[in-house]
């Protein structure tokens, strides 16, 4: 099947020191980037996190620090990395919760604005989980019929996710082949970070989906406690929910 495309679309996966998307770092990173006429580049290229890689994590991916320790950081490939993806839609499996704020968060500590503004973000996991409850290996198996050889390997996983999305455009009648559709159903509406800290209510009002203010309106948090801006801005939080959370405050202060 041949996706309907009005401008590329890459599937990445990435490999990591960990899950935490502030402090880990990239080990390894896939991606195949779809043009619209249908053709394909495919990269793969393992990363010098610059901290070492634990013994959970390598239990994982199967990456060692000997592994990359000759191999160039993050910041070496961040510029022509970003013209890669740059004016691309993304897609990935459990992507718009981890590799994309994972991934934004290398590009800032390289100088980079990773800018998602206008994109369209696919997820994988999220359409899969909305239809069947299952994971990754599961889905190859389950819609491309098939066992996935290499499961943790950015590369294959990658590659598994873009056979699995277009088996999922098959089975499925009520999917569109259309990325900003795909998008939308595998994302979360109501969520307006990537890390769902900041939501829409029932009225379409922006309000903070935690802490102690969670279900309050960010305009009444901000014009009540400014305090609190200056936490979440100064704190370990994303870095797209802090830019989500500076453009409310700049719409608000100019109301």
């Amino acid at each position: 099947m041949k996706l309907n495309l009005e401008r590329p679309l890459i599937f990445f996966d990435l490999e990591t020191t960990g899950t935490n998307v502030i402090h880990d770092r990239i080990v390894e990173l896939s991606y195949i980037k779809i043009y619209p006429d249908g053709t394909e580049e495919k990269k793969s290229r393992r990363l010098n996190p610059g901290i070492p890689i634990p013994p959970a994590s390598t239990a994982v991916h199967h990456i060692t620090d000997e592994d990359v320790k000759n191999e160039p950081t993050f910041r070496q490939i961040a510029k022509s990395l970003n013209e890669i993806f740059e004016g691309c839609d993304l897609a990935g499996f459990n992507s718009n919760k981890f590799d994309v704020p994972l991934l934004m968060e290398e590009f800032n500590r390289s100088g980079i604005n990773f800018d998602l503004s206008g994109r369209h973000l696919i997820d994988v996991q999220n359409i899969f989980h909305k239809m069947e409850q299952r994971t990754l290996v599961a889905a190859y198996k389950f819609y491309c019929g098939k066992d996935l050889e290499g499961a943790h390997s950015a590369l294959a996983d990658t590659e598994a996710t873009y056979e699995v999305l277009k088996e999922q455009i098959r089975k499925y009648d009520d999917l569109e082949n259309d990325v900003k559709s795909l998008a939308k159903f595998s994302g979360s509406e109501r969520n307006l970070d990537l890390a769902g800290r900041i939501t829409l209510d029932e009225n379409e009002r922006p309000v903070f989906n935690f802490g102690k203010h969670k279900g309050k309106t960010v305009k009444e948090v901000l014009k009540r406690e400014p305090s609190f801006f200056d936490w979440i801005m100064q704190g370990e939080f994303p870095k797209n929910t802090k830019d989500v959370l500076m453009q409310l405050k700049y719409k608000y202060s100019h109301e």
